[in-house]
């Protein structure tokens, strides 16, 4: 594929706009993924301006590629910043949270969906609804981090349920996206084939759980023999590819067993490598996701059309807002244990951030007669409830874990402020 001068352009304009707006959205203390969301917005609705140029660069394949690597690269990220020993620890009540965070949301948004856009058919609904289902690790963990509350008994349950969370996500977008190809074929997905896709997906995790750390590290000894630099990272990521590739291959989305493979690969497998490059996986995976991430959110921005925007979608994005926030409290209900705070796991579970728009993105390319399921104005409306809950969260966490410090003061003597 040629690259003409027009991607080296748009290429080098998404970037630049990208940083700044992250800069930009981080010195008003809210996560880079905003400002990038945004600026996405604005450049994907210049034409409004009368300048199209851009609009026609969206078009082109490259974009589409890149954004795509960008997004399974997240997931691998999100994998490898999980940790599966820490999700066991905090058992069932991480496990209930992460239940109810995905049943209710879902439930809700299906109901919200259905009554205010009742020509469209149940399958929009029920993928409108799974986009409410996920929770953002990382925009929680950062607020947490922040705080100094990372350790705290609270933070690990807001994490582990995230995490789970995201599993169940996972395995919901399969359901979801099985269940449309099958009616774009003419066919009625009963209840048996939608049971496989879910034990499907399920099976894929779980055997990646149980096989996939093995062998990561048969393929990390054999390859620890070559003395080239740079092997750590080679290694890595093809194992990522590859385990998208077999995700892929059983009917799953790339992004699932990329995430699983983020999830398996272990800190002691790649220590030997990781000591002869002198960096860790995460550094040295972080110049390439600080290129092709912003280039997933700033694409996904860029699909909002502004002239779409009306009173009912507006009225859509509110309402979808209301029970995307409510459906994570309820969940809260479920927390238990000595120095949990419930207020704050509901409120730590808010944030939809890169993982629903990732739920939202997918549905753009999912088409049933020929038609994306989700179409622009319900796009819009997704976009607008994912940046309304990523927007909240950080101030109204700050605001509960510091009412909870007199009867809960943070692990380790910190102080729990900034």
């Amino acid at each position: 594929m040629h690259l003409g001068p027009h991607i080296l352009l748009g290429l080098a304009l998404i970037l630049v706009v990208a940083k700044l707006m992250g800069e930009l959205a981080e010195r008003l203390g809210q996560p880079a993924v905003l400002g990038e969301l945004l600026g996405g917005v604005a450049l994907g609705n210049l034409d409004l301006l009368g300048w199209r140029w851009f609009e026609r660069f969206t078009a082109e394949p490259v974009l589409g590629g890149l954004a795509e690597l960008g997004v399974i690269l997240l997931l691998f990220e999100v994998g490898l910043e999980s940790d599966l020993g820490k999700m066991a620890r905090v058992g069932l009540s991480a496990a209930g949270v992460a239940v109810i965070g995905v049943i209710l949301p879902v439930a809700l948004g299906f109901g919200v969906h259905w009554l205010l856009v009742p020509d469209a058919t149940w399958h929009v609904h029920l993928f409108i609804g799974a986009v409410l289902a996920a929770t953002s690790v990382g925009i929680t963990a950062r607020v947490l981090r922040d705080l100094g509350r990372i350790d705290s008994p609270t933070a690990r349950v807001i994490l582990g349920a995230a995490v789970i969370d995201d599993v169940i996500g996972l395995v919901v977008l399969a359901v979801v996206v099985g269940i449309v190809q099958a009616a774009d074929g003419g066919r009625s997905m009963g209840g048996w084939e939608v049971a496989r896709i879910a034990l499907l997906a399920v099976g894929f995790l779980a055997g990646a759980a149980l096989m996939g750390g093995p062998a990561s590290r048969i393929l990390f000894r054999a390859v620890a023999y070559l003395q080239i630099r740079g092997v750590l990272l080679a290694a890595a990521l093809a194992f990522c590819f590859a385990m998208a590739y077999l995700s892929s291959l059983v009917g799953l989305h790339p992004i699932v067993g990329a995430f699983a493979a983020g999830l398996v690969l272990e800190e002691v497998t790649c220590r030997d490598l990781a000591t002869r490059d002198e960096q860790g996986l995460e550094v040295q995976l972080r110049p390439i996701t600080s290129f092709l991430v912003p280039v997933f959110f700033v694409a996904t921005g860029a699909l909002v059309d502004l002239a779409a925007l009306s009173g009912g979608v507006l009225l859509l994005a509110a309402c979808l807002t209301v029970v995307a926030i409510l459906g994570k409290q309820a969940c809260a209900l479920a927390a238990f244990g000595p120095g949990v705070d419930r207020l704050s796991v509901g409120l730590g579970m808010i944030p939809r951030g890169e993982v629903g728009l990732i739920f939202a993105n997918v549905g753009t390319t999912v088409t049933l007669g020929g038609v994306a399921v989700v179409s622009a104005p319900s796009y819009a409306a997704a976009v607008i409830m994912v940046m309304v809950t990523t927007l909240v969260t950080p101030p109204l966490l700050a605001w509960s874990l510091h009412r909870g410090e007199a009867t809960s003061p943070p692990p380790h003597g910190k102080s729990g402020t900034r």
